[in-house]
C-alpha cells in the first residue's frame, strides 16, 4: 500500500525534469536562436518599403513567405516606411514547430515591437513566416529614481584632477607603450591611438572612501573630429565641423609614493538622474 501511494507521487514531483535532474526547457525542440535571426532579417526587408521600389521589396520578401502568399504580404504599394536597429527583443514558443519573435526596432523618432510568427519545419531545419506580423508599441522609459550622491572627498578630488586630465589627454592621443607612463605596477592599458582628442575634464567625483586604491567617477569631453577639408568661401557644413562629445567613466587608481597611477578604467554606471 505504501508502494501504491508513493508511487503517483513520485511521478509527479519528477515532472519536468529530465533523467539527469535538469528541468526541462520550454523551448525545447525549437531552435529559438535560428528563429530570432530569420525574423530578424525578415523584419529588416519587411519594415522597409517605397512606393517607388515594390519589385524589390516583393523580391527580397520571397523567401520569407509561404507558398501562395501576397507578393507584398499585406501592404498595398502606396507610401513609404523606413526602420532600423532592428533588435531581438523576445520569443515564445507554442510548441516544436511554432512560436512568435518580438523584436524592437526604430521607425522616425519612435521605438517599437515586431510580432512574427515563424513556423520550423524539424524535418529540413527550413523556416517560414506563417502569417502577417503585428506592429506594437514599445514600453516606454523606465522612471529613475532620485538617489543621493556619495559624500565627496574634496581634497582628493584637487589633488587628482591634474594627474586624471594628464592621463586622459594621453588616453586620446599616445599610443599603448606611452600610455604606459600612468599606468599602476602590473597594469597595462590601451588608448585612442589618436581617433579622439581631450577637451576638458568637466567633473571628477572621488567618493570619501580613504586609502591608496580609490574608485573615481570622472566626466570627460572628447573632440569628435570629422576628416574634411574646410573650403574657403564655403557655407559651414555642421557635419564637417568637430563635435564635442561627453561621456564618463570609472578608474581604480592607486598612489604609489606621492604619484596617483591608474590600474584599470571601464564604462561608468548611473550617473543621470
Amino acid at each position: 500500500m505504501v508502494n501504491g501511494v508513493r508511487a503517483p507521487f513520485e511521478r509527479f514531483t519528477n515532472q519536468g525534469a529530465t533523467t539527469s535532474g535538469a528541468p526541462v526547457s520550454p523551448d525545447a525542440g525549437f531552435p529559438t536562436t535560428k528563429a530570432t535571426s530569420f525574423a530578424s532579417q525578415f523584419a529588416a526587408v519587411y519594415l522597409n518599403f517605397d512606393a517607388v521600389r515594390t519589385e524589390e521589396r516583393a523580391r527580397r520578401l520571397a523567401p520569407f513567405l509561404p507558398d501562395g502568399a501576397d507578393p507584398q504580404f499585406g501592404w498595398d504599394g502606396l507610401g513609404r516606411m523606413s526602420a532600423g536597429a532592428i533588435q531581438p527583443y523576445g520569443i515564445e514558443v507554442v510548441d516544436a514547430q511554432n512560436a512568435v519573435v518580438t523584436l524592437a526596432f526604430q521607425s522616425d523618432d519612435r521605438r517599437r515591437l515586431l510580432s512574427v510568427p515563424v513556423f520550423h519545419d524539424g524535418a529540413t531545419g527550413r523556416f517560414v513566416v506563417s502569417g502577417h506580423p503585428g506592429i506594437l508599441p514599445a514600453p516606454a522609459p523606465a522612471t529613475l529614481p532620485a538617489v543621493r550622491d556619495p559624500d565627496r572627498d574634496e581634497a582628493a578630488e584637487q589633488e587628482l584632477r591634474t594627474p586624471m586630465a594628464n592621463f586622459f589627454k594621453a588616453y586620446a592621443a599616445s599610443d599603448t607603450a606611452s600610455l604606459q607612463q600612468y599606468a599602476a605596477e602590473g597594469a597595462v592599458l590601451e588608448g585612442f591611438g589618436g581617433t579622439l582628442t581631450f577637451l576638458e575634464l568637466k567633473e571628477l567625483l572621488v567618493p570619501l572612501t580613504g586609502g591608496a586604491t580609490r574608485e573615481v567617477t570622472a566626466t570627460v569631453v572628447w573632440g569628435v573630429p570629422t576628416g574634411a577639408t574646410p573650403q574657403a568661401g564655403a557655407t559651414a557644413d555642421p557635419g564637417e565641423m568637430s563635435g564635442r562629445l561627453e561621456q564618463a567613466y570609472v578608474l581604480t587608481v592607486v598612489k604609489q609614493g606621492d604619484k596617483w597611477f591608474v590600474q584599470s578604467i571601464r564604462g561608468a554606471g548611473r550617473s543621470v538622474g
